[in-house]
């Protein structure tokens, strides 16, 4: 298929998809004129990436996770690796957790002091 059929498959932008190959994410055949040409497996990549990136991973991360994801749904490999990577995503959401949780409490006590009684 093209990079406009993945697009409409994967509710993916097209200009998303060609950085995922920049990336290194992806990798199409190409057909004898130049064009890209997908199969169902880049279908199943592309739907992984995006739930790794809900999930707040980088690209950077998710090019670490991929080689990684086996089957037909997002089920990962027990490696070490990933494990230790998993552990340091989730401190990172924790931290930016945190971080949201004092700013809500600082508009709120802000919000508190400029409020009419």
């Amino acid at each position: 298929m093209k990079i406009g059929e993945l697009s409409k498959r994967t509710g993916v932008s097209v200009r998303m998809l060609r950085y995922y190959e920049t990336e290194g994410l992806l990798q199409p055949r190409r057909t004898a004129s130049g064009y890209r040409d997908y199969d169902a497996a880049e279908i199943r990549t592309v739907e992984r990436i995006k739930l790794l990136g809900s999930g707040g991973m980088t690209l950077a991360t998710i090019r670490e996770f991929l080689p990684c994801v086996r089957g037909e749904g997002p089920v990962f490999e027990p490696c070490d690796e990933l494990r230790t990577v998993l552990h340091e995503q989730i401190r990172l959401a924790d931290q930016k957790a945190e971080k949201l949780a004092q700013s809500r409490r600082i508009l709120r006590n802000f919000l508190r002091e400029i409020e009419p009684p």
